[in-house]
């Protein structure tokens, strides 16, 4: 079976822009008669028809942003939320949310929701059941037709569009760092299973900080855990039945899980154990001790995300001049990472 024939390869076959063929496609009197005459004559030819997210796209603006969000459960997706609106408000845009909750399916019901004709482009944070698929054809056929995107977060390598990023690695490496300068030398990693790619990231950070200091890797030391929900009594078992000084987590619930862990086996945080976490929400401010994090600046990646979309739809960028954006990370020290000094008798 032939692949179907894109936007794009038209484009590329008659040296003209993809906005172009869209235009000509749709009869715009912005394209001159002979461009029009030509491109959909090739369409013609080559059989070209669009697919069920293509037709939905519609000439007129709606001034408005599809974002699709795996959860908003945690902090960051939610300062994410708000760089968003910010930026796309002061712009004229309105923002339509929905959730995948990180299933596939959701994902891609909520694409094609968001494509017949209320949105202009989507601002998209890959599902984790997206990621364990290996499976964008819907985020392909979009971009192939001519719709921006931008990817925030959770990234996927193989696709060619803006994507806003953090340094993981870095932002992980500088954590367990942290632990290290602080005397600790058993060090554990809770984190997620490497199809998430954040999870993946973060977990090569602490490997290479060991690495990088002579400390040797002990893979008895790295838990990667499936479900996110069901995570507390894994990291009970997993804490109960090892001896460590230091534990780095790749979100803020796998760190309070841990510091539970730690008192169940009548040990504190930080007097016998540190924690650094990534992800700086209201849980790690709140929570007893307060749970050191690095923080992923969700609201500045939001913001950027916004502004590379707008860009994109207001045509102020070159059409194949893609970039990916990298928001730096910090880390906050707080309680739990902190060495309690005994007090002279």
């Amino acid at each position: 079976m032939k692949p179907k024939l894109t936007l794009k390869q038209i484009a590329r076959e008659l040296d003209v822009s993809v906005s172009t063929v869209s235009k000509a496609l749709r009869d715009s009197v912005e394209i001159s008669e002979e461009t029009r005459l030509k491109i959909k004559a090739f369409a013609k030819l080559y059989n070209y028809k669009p697919n069920n997210i293509a037709l939905s796209l519609k000439n007129r603006k709606t001034r408005t942003i599809g974002l699709v969000l795996p959860e908003i459960v945690h902090d960051f997706f939610a300062t994410v939320i708000s760089g968003i609106e910010e930026v796309a408000n002061q712009k004229g845009y309105n923002v339509l949310i929905c959730l995948s909750n990180n299933s596939f399916d959701r994902e891609v019901m909520n694409m094609e929701m968001l494509a017949n004709g209320s949105t202009d482009g989507f601002i998209i944070s890959v599902a984790k059941e997206t990621q364990q698929k290996e499976d964008y054809h819907h985020l392909e056929e979009v971009i192939n037709q001519g719709m921006p995107i931008v990817l925030v977060d959770r990234v996927v390598d193989q696709l060619t569009c803006d994507k806003v990023i953090i340094d993981d690695s870095e932002g992980a490496k500088n954590a367990v760092q942290h632990l290290i300068d602080s005397g600790c030398k058993k060090i554990a990693i809770i984190t997620t299973v490497d199809y998430v790619s954040v999870g993946k990231l973060r977990t090569d950070g602490y490997l290479e900080a060991l690495t990088s200091n002579n400390i040797e890797i002990d893979e008895d030391l790295i838990l990667k855990i499936e479900n996110v929900d069901q995570s507390q009594d894994e990291i009970n078992e997993f804490l109960l039945t090892r001896e460590v000084d230091g534990i780095f987590t790749v979100n803020e619930q796998f760190a309070t899980s841990a510091v539970k862990a730690i008192n169940l086996k009548g040990k504190s945080v930080p007097e016998d154990v540190l924690v650094f976490s990534f992800s700086d929400g209201e849980l790690s401010r709140r929570f007893i001790p307060s749970i050191s994090t690095v923080d992923q600046h969700g609201a500045a990646m939001g913001a950027k995300a916004a502004e590379l979309l707008i860009e994109r739809l207001e045509n102020t960028v070159e059409e194949e001049n893609f970039q990916t954006a990298l928001v730096k990370t910090s880390l906050i020290e707080r309680e739990s990472s902190r060495r309690i000094k005994s007090s002279a008798v």
